[in-house]
């Protein structure tokens, strides 16, 4: 808290002025053992020195089913939790989640936001270990945005490959593919950010 008041302080009076508080990076930031004091003291500090600035949290949707995590990420202006696929195949291979995960239960708690959720989704393709993970085509568009549909999140922001990877076989989605996808999103109603 008092690293982050020092810095805020800092912006205050050299500026700049924030658009936005982002806890994203290396790493889950909802794992932290301290997370909701943690969004409850920038939270305070955010409406002392930039009131008009968002918070915002980018997270993988893992530590959704623990109570204190999941009202710290309703408090919070832009709770982006991430849904790659509904295919637990593909999430096996790619995502390699470590413990259980389900994807029905995560969907279940992403519901529970009562559309207070942003939904970010990676599309790509390519090859991993012998295995094709292109997932722009309709085996797994479909199924994914029936089930966006019924998490009715206020947003759906989708994207690619933004950089290099530790698997060379992976290549970014066209812009073609996204903007079908993302007309797609529309057709359904919902609003949709796309990054190429």
């Amino acid at each position: 808290r008092t690293a982050l008041e020092e810095r805020l302080k800092s912006m205050s009076a050299n500026g700049p002025v924030p658009d936005v508080l982002t806890f994203a990076g290396n790493g889950e930031p909802t794992l932290h053992p301290h997370f909701a004091e943690i969004i409850e003291d920038t939270r305070a500090l955010r409406d002392r020195y930039f009131p008009k600035a968002k918070i915002s949290v980018l997270s993988n949707a893992t530590q959704i089913f623990r109570p204190e995590v999941f009202e710290a990420l309703r408090k919070v202006d832009n709770n982006i939790l991430k849904l790659d696929t509904v295919d637990e195949g593909y999430i096996r291979r790619v995502d390699r989640p470590t413990g259980r995960y389900e994807v029905s239960r995560v969907v279940e708690r992403l519901k529970d936001f009562r559309g207070k959720v942003i939904i970010q989704t990676m599309f790509m393709k390519g090859m991993s270990e012998g295995a094709d993970v292109d997932n722009t085509s309709d085996r797994f568009v479909e199924p994914w945005l029936r089930t966006v549909k019924e998490i009715s999140p206020s947003q759906v922001m989708i994207y690619t490959i933004d950089r290099e990877t530790p698997d060379h076989e992976l290549k970014k989605a066209t812009r073609e593919e996204l903007d079908r996808i993302a007309g797609r999103i529309r057709q359904e109603g919902l609003e949709v950010s796309v990054s190429y």
